[in-house]
Formats: structure tokens, C-alpha cells, sequence
């Protein structure tokens, strides 16, 4: 019986011949030609990190992507091991491409860019209307140095709870529907701004006229400061849904973000401020409107992504702080509450 010398190879199988040839005679593929797969998943990955604007928003693909659009950096390091298991030169190149745009879009994000100073700390925080201790999350924020609290989903029986434990540290407050701002510093010309437009969408049965009225989801005030007066807009956007027939469902969010923009670019006010839960990331297309006139306090100043929800594993900052006419100089997260959501908080200045 003939034996089959495996040591060339280091595994059962034939060797292929000292000339680079299989024994069969066919050439093997040199390393330009290896995983076309894993190159072709590179060049893809890279083109979806370039292009993402240009994809379609049919049941809400180009959000959804947009949403998460810093994960898809992970893909990164995953092709790169296929490339180096394969061998593959043109798999290896090819990643120069998602490498190269996502440090263009993300990089700037990775330092520390926090500054030290600010003449007012303000705190956004979706409370839940689920929040089990409400209590524990007013003592909390309380604590927190915030010269101004913004609140979003508050309920009828918790914004009681959060007038009575924060009345000692901010001796003004207002409250409009789910919404409310609680301040060191005098408010005034409050008034509740209209971002609704159907939030039951197409869960609704019956028609819109048929459905209750909804309580205001955001407002409009004016904060007396040492420095002059300041705009401050608080809003909770309507909720986005995964459903079955129509996709990632933005409607009532993208509508809002709308209104609520067009409320912004009609403020006369040299300085302004708008927090809450937008329930997006500034970079899904829906905020075009709202990040072509503000800044963001977390890109501006922040340390890191600060990914604000969900709160045990945080994956998207769809919390925010915009400012207009004043300086960012730091932002970070604070600790989580009771609520799904994290604190999120900016220094400003003049």
C-alpha cells in the first residue's frame, strides 16, 4: 500500500507542486486574487460609509442605517481577519476605504475635546414614564450641578413628585404637557410648541380625527440670565417603530423634527438652546434641518460617542443638546437613573 506524505502540507490533503501550481495543474490564485468575497465586502462596506445619504428612506432604511451608522465600523476588524486568514492583498487594500471615511466622520469624536469653565451647566434626561423611582431620579439630577433641568415623559402622577423634590435647588419651574424645565434663574414667555403629527401612525385603527388630543411634547422659554436673555427649547419627538409591513416607521418623529426647526430658525433670540429626546441621531438625514443651525454640545465638546439610550447598554445618543450663539466647552453622561435613557449634561459660556 503506498503512504501519502503529509508533512508538506501540514494537513490530509494533496501539497500543491513547488511551482505554485495544484496538482491537477491548475494555477493557485496569488494573493491579489484571494477572498474576492471579503473584497467585495470591503469595497461595499465603504461605499455604504461614503453614500449613506444617497440610500433610499423606503420604510426607513436610510434612518435605520443612519441611526447606527458608527457600528458598522466593527465590520472593519471582521474582514480584516478574513483577509489575513485568506491571505488576501486586495481584501487587505480594499479596507483603506471604510478605514479611511469613518475616521472622516467619526474620528473627531474619539478625543477628549472638553474645555474647562462655562457660565451655566444644563441637564436633558428622558425620565421614562415606566421610572420606578422617581424620587431616587429628581434627588439624583438635584444633585447634579445643573444650573437648568430639562425633563421629557413626564406623567401626570410623576411631575408632582418632581416638583416637590426639586423645588429647593430650582426655585422656577414650568411644565407643558410631557415636558418641563426647572431653573436657578427666572423663566418667562413659556409657551408649548407644536412637534405632533400623528404619533399613533399606523397603529391607529381609526381616523385621526377619532383619536384623542395628545399633551404637548415640547416648549418654548425664555431664561433671564446675568448675560442677556436665553432661548430654551425642550422636546420629546415622537417615537420610531420596527413593524411589520412598513419597516423602521419614522413618520411622526421626522414631522416633528420639522416643526421643531422651523420654530428654531423663526427664534429671534441670539442665543439658543434646545434639549431633549429626539429619538435619533444627529446623523439620520431627518435632523438636517435642526443640525444645519445648531451645534451639538457632545460633537463640540463632549469626550467619546456619549451614547445616551439605551441606558444598560448604551448604542445611539439620540439625546441631546444643540446650542446656538454660545459655546460649548464641555459635555458629558451622568450616572444612569431609573429611567432607560442616561443624563446627558454640557457646560456653556458666553
Amino acid at each position: 500500500m503506498t503512504q501519502v506524505d503529509t508533512a508538506a502540507t501540514g494537513q490530509g490533503g494533496p501539497a500543491a507542486d513547488d511551482d505554485g501550481t495544484r496538482p491537477e495543474g491548475r494555477p493557485r490564485p496569488g494573493p491579489w486574487r484571494r477572498g474576492p468575497l471579503l473584497t467585495a465586502g470591503g469595497l461595499l462596506l465603504g461605499l455604504l460609509l461614503l453614500l449613506h445619504g444617497q440610500l433610499p428612506d423606503r420604510a426607513g432604511l436610510g434612518s435605520l442605517v443612519e441611526t447606527f451608522l458608527p457600528w458598522f465600523g466593527l465590520f472593519v476588524p471582521v474582514l480584516l481577519a478574513g483577509a489575513l486568514l485568506r491571505r488576501s492583498a486586495s481584501a487587505a487594500v480594499v479596507l483603506l476605504l471604510p478605514v479611511t471615511v469613518w475616521l472622516n466622520l467619526f474620528g473627531g469624536l474619539l478625543g477628549d475635546r472638553s474645555h474647562a469653565g462655562g457660565d451655566l451647566t444644563v441637564v436633558s434626561h428622558n425620565v421614562a414614564a415606566e421610572n420606578r423611582d422617581p424620587v431616587g431620579t429628581a434627588r439624583e439630577l438635584a444633585a447634579s450641578g445643573a444650573d437648568l433641568l430639562a425633563l421629557e415623559e413626564l406623567t401626570d402622577r410623576a411631575a408632582g413628585t418632581y416638583e416637590k423634590e426639586l423645588a429647593e435647588e430650582f426655585p422656577y419651574h414650568t411644565v407643558r404637557g410631557t415636558v418641563g424645565v426647572w431653573s436657578k434663574l427666572p423663566l418667562s414667555d413659556t409657551r408649548p410648541v407644536d412637534v405632533l403629527r400623528g404619533n399613533a401612525g399606523p397603529l391607529a385603527e381609526s381616523r385621526a380625527e377619532d383619536l384623542p388630543e395628545e399633551p404637548p411634547r415640547a416648549l418654548r422659554t425664555t431664561v433671564t440670565t446675568g448675560k442677556g436673555p436665553l432661548a430654551v427649547y425642550v422636546a420629546h419627538l415622537g417615537s420610531v417603530r420596527v413593524l411589520p409591513r412598513s419597516g423602521f416607521w419614522t413618520d411622526s418623529r421626522d414631522a416633528g423634527a420639522t416643526k421643531l426647526a422651523a420654530a428654531v430658525t423663526a427664534e429671534r433670540g441670539e442665543r439658543v438652546l434646545v434639549l431633549g429626546d429626539f429619538n435619533g441621531t444627529m446623523d439620520d438625514r431627518a435632523f438636517d434641518g435642526l443640525t444645519s443651525r445648531l451645534r451639538s454640545a457632545q460633537e463640540v465638546a463632549g469626550d467619546g460617542f456619549g451614547f445616551s439610550w439605551p441606558a444598560r447598554f448604551p448604542m445611539a445618543r439620540i439625546d441631546r443638546i444643540l446650542v446656538r450663539g454660545v459655546e460649548p466647552k464641555s459635555a458629558w453622561l451622568l450616572p444612569a437613573t431609573g429611567s432607560d435613557h442616561r443624563p446627558v449634561a454640557a457646560g456653556i459660556s458666553w
